[in-house]
């Protein structure tokens, strides 16, 4: 089987656009990494006047982070309109993907598999009707930059900020062009740090982080195959691999079909690593002894650290520059964090939000990334767990047939299996139950289950993901009908409180969309005859015909609540508790 070119070379290496950002702007971005761009794509589909600054020029794919992105993700990326672009630009072929295999190295045994593929049927993720996707980000970011460039927004590379000032009404930024001396100041209402996890913004902004400082480091690294990697495992390739042997245990990840990535480390802080301890290791990997060259090692640290505010006045942070933690759905959270924040921004520039809604981005995405934090770091304790286990019992050589080998690798697979549990809790469970702009109904707060970063039930309670499911008989999907504005879900024959959501809507300038939706499976899975639906997929409050949407429901304070809009209604106690959720 030789090994022919990368199919897709346009994404080696993404070039950002070197325009001249504009002298004014409503939102300016710092950060064209996919966070950035992704919040590109998400205030403009409210509408939103932004730009992104960047003092890079381009990315690579060799330097790329994350490469799988979770059905969650999936959603936010076709609610932007760019899943199918996204799936057309792979970098191997994609029969290569057969989930995350376990094996003793590329030519050894199989130990476990999450997942495998199923060519008779498709295999969607729980609690959604997308199926994740494995893409590096350079595959993202050119096709964020492509849908960017045909909407007109500004994406200026090689202007590096310098330089923060907030005065009446919004921040002048500071840029300085890369290479020269070149400076521009541009004058923006808010600004977003997407600047990764040594964010210049954040560091302006004065915006401190907590958390623990690793005490070692570990690479990314990328190395080149000369000759083909496959003659060894006499089988067809595996993309994604986490290997344990007696050498190595971490990732053996296709970049495309020549390049592929492995986790190396740790190593003291101090310590530089050669090329030949990253080959040691890659040969071990790929368990043959074929030829192979270090492109790249990035370093990575397992820790976390999150900044203590997610906004300050006009500043407001997402991704990486908000959050880092042992790596593992980073990226996936930043979406999380724009997804949250661009209705939020857009209805304050509108006038129809009042600035209170926008601390409720911290109030909602910070307590959600600890929660994330804390499974990620438990994970890999656990992780490291198993491994000493599995390091008493020891790894039989690939070529040791033996049944005392055989009954070793076995016992060594069901380790790996009991510790192979989906986080569906992380990917889906987005609850929001400290949020000042979530109208939670007396009593089912304190009767929601506690949070599990391995469960998932759908559930239409205020605060959390709205459940999704048909609508037609010809596939379209409730969320494939929310838009850019909130959507009064009504589950019940009873339409009675639409006319007052309509009015209270209109007299505050907020578009409404209502769907009518009286099906029994759907009420049945919301547990409710009405929902408001933000445009990120929250329920932002819900009732029933019986109870207070049935009689003295004032809808005009639901709004007022929803959109952090003065003089808001009162909610019951029970709502207004502050006592800390557990994580």
């Amino acid at each position: 089987m030789p090994i022919t070119p990368p199919s897709r070379p346009g994404v080696e290496v993404i070039h950002i656009p070197t325009a001249r950002p504009p002298a004014e702007v409503d939102v300016l971005i710092v950060g064209a990494g996919p966070s950035g761009l992704g919040a590109a794509l998400e205030l403009r589909r409210h509408g939103v006047d932004v730009a992104v600054v960047d003092a890079a020029t381009q990315a690579t794919l060799a330097r790329a982070g994350a490469f799988g992105h979770s059905a969650r993700t999936v959603e936010f990326f076709r609610q932007w309109g760019v899943v199918d672009r996204i799936r057309k630009e792979w970098t191997f072929p994609p029969e290569w993907n057969h989930g995350t295999l376990l094996l003793t190295s590329l030519a050894g045994h199989e130990l476990a598999g999450s997942t495998h593929r199923d060519f008779a049927g498709a295999r969607l993720a729980p609690g959604s009707f997308e199926q994740g996707i494995r893409r590096p980000q350079t595959v993202l970011q050119k096709v964020f930059l492509q849908h960017l460039a045909e909407q007109r927004v500004t994406v200026a590379g090689g202007w590096r900020v310098v330089g923060l000032a907030e005065g009446p009404g919004g921040v002048d930024v500071r840029v300085r062009a890369e290479g020269g001396t070149e400076h521009r100041s541009i004058r923006a209402r808010y600004v977003i740090g997407a600047d990764g996890s040594r964010s210049t913004v954040r560091s302006l902004a004065a915006i401190a982080r907590s958390g623990e400082y690793a005490t070692e480091r570990h690479f990314r690294v990328v190395v080149r195959t000369h000759g083909d990697p496959f003659d060894a495992a006499g089988r067809f390739p595996s993309a994604t691999n986490i290997i344990v042997n007696n050498t190595y245990t971490g990732f053996l990840a296709a970049l495309n079909q020549t390049d592929w990535r492995i986790h190396v480390g740790p190593f003291a802080l101090t310590h530089q690593p050669t090329d030949e301890e990253f080959l040691a290791v890659g040969r071990s990997a790929f368990g043959s002894d074929v030829e192979l060259e270090v492109l790249t090692a990035t370093p990575f640290f397992r820790s976390t650290r999150i900044a203590d505010a997610f906004r300050k006045g006009p500043v407001l942070l997402v991704g990486d520059a908000a959050h880092v933690r042992t790596p593992g759905g980073n990226l996936g959270e930043g979406f999380g964090d724009v997804f949250n924040l661009g209705w939020k921004l857009a209805a304050v520039l509108q006038g129809t939000a009042g600035d209170a809604l926008l601390d409720t981005y911290d109030q909602e995405r910070r307590p959600h990334n600890e929660r994330v934090a804390a499974h990620a770091l438990e994970s890999s304790r656990a992780g490291q767990a198993r491994w000493e286990e599995i390091r008493r019992i020891g790894v039989p050589d690939d070529a040791d047939g033996s049944p005392d080998a055989v009954a070793r690798r076995r016992r060594i697979g069901a380790i790996l299996s009991a510790g192979g549990e989906h986080a569906t809790g992380v990917t889906f469970d987005e609850r929001y139950d400290r949020s000042s702009a979530i109208w939670y109904e007396a009593g089912r707060r304190a009767a929601d289950e506690t949070w599990d970063p391995h469960r998932y039930r759908p559930s239409g309670r205020a605060g959390h993901r709205a459940p999704n499911g048909h609508i037609d008989p010809y596939g379209d999907t409730l969320y494939d009908r929310l838009g850019s504005h909130v959507t009064l879900l009504v589950l019940t024959q009873d339409a009675a409180i639409v006319p007052a959501f309509r009015a209270a809507a209109a007299r505050r300038g907020i578009p409404l969309d209502v769907v009518h939706l009286a099906d029994r499976t759907a009420r049945e899975l919301y547990g409710v005859d009405y929902a408001l639906v933000r445009p990120d997929h929250h329920v932002a409050w819900s009732g029933d015909a019986n109870g207070d949407a049935g009689g003295g429901l004032d809808a005009g304070a639901v709004l007022d609540r929803v959109y952090g809009r003065t003089g808001v209604g009162a909610q019951p106690r029970d709502a207004l508790e502050t006592a800390a959720v557990a994580i």
